[in-house]
C-alpha cells in the first residue's frame, strides 16, 4: 500500500508527543543486524516505571489486587473488571508468568482527552513506536468502549494503526504488516465518553489459556475463574479438595498447579517477547527461578467425580496435558450416590446446569444434591457456582455467603454451604 504525505498538523504531532507514559527522543532506523540492534538495545536507558492495567474475570478485583501485591506491584487500585498498578518491565513479566487470575497485562502508553478519530490518529502519532518494536513486528488493533461517541470503532482501530505505520514510516521508511489473528505486537484502545487510554498488550493470547485444555467439556469454567474461586474459598493444598461435578477438570488442574507451586504460564509464550525492550537473560532467570520453586508431581488430597464417563476421560487428557495425571484421584460417579472421600474438606464445584441438566429436571437433581451434601459431607465447606437461580431456591441448604461473579459474559453466584448432618428437609 502506498503511503501519503503528512499534514503540517500530523509532523508537527511528531515533535510534539502527547501524553505518551515513555522518554521520547528522536528514534532511529532499526539496526541492520542482531549485534548492532543488541549495542542499541544496550545503550537505550532503562524505561520508567509502567503503568498497568491487568483485567479479569468481574468479581475478582479484589482478590487479584492481593495476588499482584504479592507479586511486586505498587499503585495497586481495583476497577470494574480489572486492576491497575505500576512497576517495571521485570514484574509485567513475572506477572505474565504467575498471575493465576488475569487474563492479560496491558501497558498504557497513552491517555487523554479526544473528540474526534483525528485527536487519537494525532495522539497515536506522537508516540516513539519504532524505540518499542521492530519494523518486521506484525501488529493488530483492538478497540473496546463504554460510551463512546464515534459511530464506528472499526474506523477508530485503523486510524490507530494508520498513525503506528505512519510514524514507522517517516522515521524508518518501511511500516510494519498487520497480522488480524496472530500478531507480535497486539495494541488496545478503550474509549470513554471523552477519554482514551492506548495499551501494548504485553500477554497476547489470554492468560487463562494455560495449554491444557485439549480435550473441552460442555460450559467450561475460565481457567482465571476456577483459580480465583479457589483463593476465595481459602482453600489450602493440605486440605482435601473435591469437585464431583468436573466436567473437563480445570478446578481440579487449578487446585494441583497451586498446591505444586507451578507458575501457569511456564509453558506458552508472551507479546512481550517481541518488544525491543525484551531481555532474554532476564527472562531465563525468572523462568529458572519459577522451575526452582515448583515442588515434584505427587499424590495430593484432590479428588474428582463426574457421572459423564466421557467428562472423566477428558479430565484425565487434561491432567495429562498439565503432567498431574498422578496427582489427582478420578473416578465416575453421580454426586447423588458420592461419599465423602475424608471426615473434612472443601468441595468446589459448577453443578450443571442449561444443557448439562437436559435429560434431568433441575429442581429434582438440586433436591438431591443438597441432601447428599447434607447426608455425606458433614464437616466439609462446599462451594457452588451457579448461574441458575433455580439452585438456592431448591437445594434446601442456608447459603453463608453469595458472592457475585462472571464466567465470560454469564453472570453467576459463588455460595458457601458449611455443611452439618441433620434429618432432610422438605423443600419447594
Amino acid at each position: 500500500m502506498r503511503g501519503r504525505h503528512l499534514s503540517r498538523r500530523e509532523r508537527e504531532a511528531l515533535r510534539s508527543p502527547v501524553q505518551p507514559t515513555a522518554p521520547t527522543p528522536a528514534a532511529k532506523p532499526p539496526p541492520a543486524d542482531a549485534s548492532d540492534r543488541s549495542r542499541a538495545q544496550r545503550r537505550r536507558p532503562e524505561p520508567a516505571t509502567l503503568r498497568l492495567f491487568v483485567p479479569c474475570p468481574r468479581g475478582l478485583e479484589s482478590a487479584l489486587a492481593d495476588e499482584l501485591r504479592e507479586l511486586g506491584a505498587s499503585d495497586i487500585t481495583p476497577a470494574s473488571g480489572g486492576v491497575g498498578c505500576a512497576g517495571d518491565r521485570v514484574l509485567a513479566w513475572r506477572i505474565n508468568l504467575w498471575s493465576r487470575l488475569a487474563v492479560r497485562v496491558l501497558q498504557q502508553v497513552a491517555h487523554g482527552r479526544y473528540r474526534s478519530e483525528d485527536d487519537l490518529y494525532r495522539a497515536t502519532l506522537a508516540l516513539p513506536w519504532p524505540e518499542w518494536f521492530d519494523v518486521r513486528r506484525t501488529i493488530a488493533v483492538h478497540t473496546v468502549a463504554h460510551a463512546s461517541p464515534l459511530k464506528s470503532l472499526n474506523f477508530a482501530s485503523l486510524r490507530i494503526k494508520d498513525a503506528v505505520c505512519d510514524r514507522f514510516r517517516a522515521e524508518c521508511g518501511a511500516r510494519p504488516s498487520v497480522d488480524a489473528r496472530n500478531p507480535d505486537v497486539p495494541l488496545l484502545l478503550y474509549l470513554e465518553r471523552d477519554r482514551y487510554t492506548l495499551y501494548l498488550d504485553l500477554s497476547g493470547t489470554p492468560l487463562n489459556r494455560r495449554g491444557f485444555r485439549v480435550q473441552p467439556a460442555a460450559a467450561p469454567l475460565n481457567e482465571n475463574l476456577a483459580a480465583g474461586i479457589l483463593r476465595l474459598t481459602g482453600w489450602r493444598p493440605d486440605t482435601p479438595l473435591i469437585d464431583p461435578m468436573m466436567g473437563g477438570g480445570t478446578i481440579l488442574i487449578e487446585a494441583a498447579l497451586l498446591a505444586l507451586n507451578r507458575a501457569p504460564g511456564l509453558k506458552r509464550h508472551f507479546a512481550f517477547e517481541h518488544l525491543r525492550s525484551f531481555d532474554r537473560v532476564e527472562w531465563a532467570r525468572l523462568r529458572k527461578e519459577a522451575e526452582a520453586a515448583a515442588r515434584p508431581a505427587q499424590p495430593l488430597p484432590i479428588y474428582g467425580s463426574d457421572i459423564d464417563p466421557a467428562m472423566v476421560r477428558a479430565a484425565q487428557a487434561n491432567l495429562r496435558a498439565a503432567g498431574l495425571l498422578d496427582c489427582v484421584e478420578l473416578r465416575q460417579a453421580d454426586v447423588r450416590a458420592l461419599e465423602a472421600p475424608a471426615p473434612a474438606g472443601v468441595l468446589v464445584s459448577n453443578p450443571p446446569y442449561g444443557v448439562r441438566l437436559s435429560q434431568t429436571e433441575p429442581a429434582a437433581f438440586y433436591r438431591a444434591l443438597g441432601d447428599t451434601l447434607k447426608q455425606h459431607f458433614a464437616g466439609w465447606t462446599a462451594w457452588l457456582l451457579s448461574a441458575d437461580p433455580e439452585l438456592p431456591k431448591r437445594i434446601g441448604l442456608r447459603a453463608a455467603r453469595r458472592i457475585p461473579l462472571y464466567n465470560g459474559p454469564l453472570a453467576c453466584r459463588l455460595y458457601e454451604y458449611r455443611l452439618v448432618s441433620g434429618p432432610l428437609g422438605k423443600r419447594p
